[in-house]
């Protein structure tokens, strides 16, 4: 028996060929089984799966040639980004069940994305001994590397390490440079780390309690949409925010402690006065 989603495009037919049995059907958007599976980047035995498991809906049918929509691809792309994420066959068709479409769960997924999507574009450099030993000459201490590595910005292997960001590594090339130890940088950054750690939390605890706190029973596809614009608008508020207060903090700090520490020693002494 021929499968008449797979029926060769070509070959003899007592009639005309149907609309379109040549291949996609452009003027509406269309796709024949091979071609939905191609676009999709799935292969075919995977779409029938999905077929099977009521994943998908039926498509459209034109004599014996079955044509599949947009919404099939769509669709194929929620569940591809489902199945990344962790989830089940068996829990994404509660999903899609869940919503009258597919859409519904794409705006769930927009949502997570919108919130857990990275905030850091630092670029990791990769460095061979060597360029270490070059780069910090006499830092390589087994303590400094143990400190590296536990603030979890360095990874270490046999040819050299992998720091997570260039240009953390290349300011702590900056300050061994102008003096100042490697363990001490590294402390320093442990501190900075901590302070950083404490103020993400609070962003985080304000989108949680005062965007996402007030969620009761599941989120509609409507109410998914608002939030992720929401969220979209409020994330770069964050880094606004930090910068800003960073800035005026090391103007408050800078002037004290010049206030205590240099200034006595770069304004001229008073003349003693004349006798």
């Amino acid at each position: 028996m021929v499968d008449n989603e797979h029926r060769p495009a070509g070959g003899h037919s007592a009639g005309p060929a149907a609309p379109g049995a040549a291949g996609r059907d452009p003027g509406r958007g269309e796709y024949r089984v091979e071609e939905l599976a191609e676009a999709a980047g799935i292969t075919v035995r995977t779409l029938r799966f999905y077929r099977e498991r009521k994943l998908l809906p039926p498509p459209r049918r034109e004599g014996r040639i079955a044509w599949y929509s947009q919404e099939h691809l769509d669709r194929l792309r929620v569940i591809a980004e489902l199945l990344e994420r962790g989830h089940t066959l068996g829990g994404i068709t509660e999903l899609l069940a869940a919503g009258e479409e597919g859409r519904d769960v794409a705006e769930l997924i927009g949502l997570e994305n919108a919130i857990i999507a990275p905030w850091t574009d630092e670029v990791p450099v990769r460095l061979t001994w060597d360029e270490i030993e070059r780069a910090l000459p006499g830092q390589l201490a087994e303590d400094n590397t143990r400190a590296a590595t536990e603030l979890g910005y360095v990874t270490v292997d046999q040819e050299g390490v992998t720091h997570v960001s260039r240009r953390l590594m290349d300011a702590t090339v900056a300050l061994v440079r102008e003096g100042i130890p490697l363990s001490v940088v590294l402390d320093v950054a442990r501190r900075t780390q901590e302070c950083a750690d404490a103020v993400a939390d609070i962003f985080v605890r304000l989108i949680s309690e005062q965007l996402l706190g007030g969620l009761e029973g599941r989120v509609s596809a409507e109410e998914a949409h608002r939030l992720t614009e929401t969220v979209l608008r409020v994330r770069p508020l964050g880094r606004t925010v930090a910068d800003a207060q960073f800035t005026l903090a090391m103007d408050r700090r800078v002037r004290e402690e010049y206030e205590k520490v240099l200034r006595h020693r770069i304004t001229p002494e008073p003349d003693p006065p004349l006798v």
